[in-house]
């Protein structure tokens, strides 16, 4: 059976302390979270940096101090946010590129959120911007294509060569704060119909639909994304205490499955990054 790449998402940009005690926040929390991950079965790591007090931060001494803290312990595929969290600049929030992570997310496009009165801009010539840095220092684009309209953007790389293949998107379902298409299964088989030849694709799902959106996804060829930036419940009411437990979860429905789990190093050859 096929290798399928788990993901996990430790700490996100909204989520707090005061939501669930169990958040990783700081670069020695996030290290060891991220290391249970990886014995867990993750694949690859995606990384959101906070500062002292916790708030969002694009600082890239942060981000080189998760990776250290991440590298000392394992060799899982170092990704970073170029999302960030709210109020950063895109200065801000290019600057985590500066760590040199293996691979950065990139949003997809701009979003009026649900409230009317905020936009998260994230213009075509910012978009160009960030992939054509990336390109140049050899990180790894994971394109998150919030609804069916950012496919368009994705098309725009591939036509000004911005992305080499194998591609790879992320589909950010059920996350009506930022515009994302709901989390149902209609919704994600249409998403992966429309896709590009040579895409590798991931999902990840917000709130009580992440195990299955992302189960359905494997189910459809593609790769899972769990953790706390995403769901901070196991079930109804019960706070996972870690996202080691969440990435435990899901690597069990997969291998019962029967696919198989893939390691980083394979997670790396898949997605065209050379082996650590």
């Amino acid at each position: 059976m096929r290798k399928v790449i788990v993901t996990v998402s430790l700490t996100g940009g909204i989520q707090s302390k005061e939501q669930t005690p169990y958040l990783p926040e700081q670069p020695d929390e996030i290290g060891a979270d991220a290391y249970n991950c990886f014995n867990e079965g993750a694949s690859i790591a995606h990384f959101h940096a906070r500062d002292k007090e916790g708030k969002p931060s694009g600082d890239p001494k942060i981000f080189k101090e998760i990776h250290s803290a991440v590298k000392a312990k394992c060799n899982i595929v170092l990704q970073d946010s170029t999302g960030g969290g709210p109020g950063l600049t895109f200065e801000q929030r290019l600057a985590c590129l500066e760590a040199e992570p293996e691979m950065a997310s990139l949003n997809m496009g701009s979003m009026l959120r649900p409230d009317g009165k905020s936009t998260w801009a994230n213009p075509r010539t910012e978009l160009e911007r960030f992939a054509e840095a990336m390109k140049k220092r050899n990180i790894k684009p994971e394109m998150e294509i919030y609804h069916h309209g950012m496919l368009r953007e994705m098309k725009n790389f591939i036509d000004k060569g911005l992305i080499q293949k194998p591609y790879y998107v992320n589909f950010v379902m059920n996350m009506s704060y930022q515009g994302a298409v709901e989390g149902t299964w209609q919704n994600l088989t249409s998403l992966v119909q429309l896709l590009p030849p040579d895409t590798i694709f991931n999902c990840c799902a917000v709130g009580r639909v992440q195990v299955p959106i992302t189960t359905l996804a494997v189910l459809l060829g593609g790769n899972a994304r769990v953790g706390m930036e995403d769901n901070i419940y196991m079930s109804k009411g019960v706070l996972a205490k870690s996202n080691a437990e969440m990435v435990a979860k899901s690597v069990k429905i997969i291998k019962d499955l029967g696919f198989e789990i893939a390691s980083p190093d394979e997670a790396r050859e898949m997605v065209g990054l050379k082996k650590k």
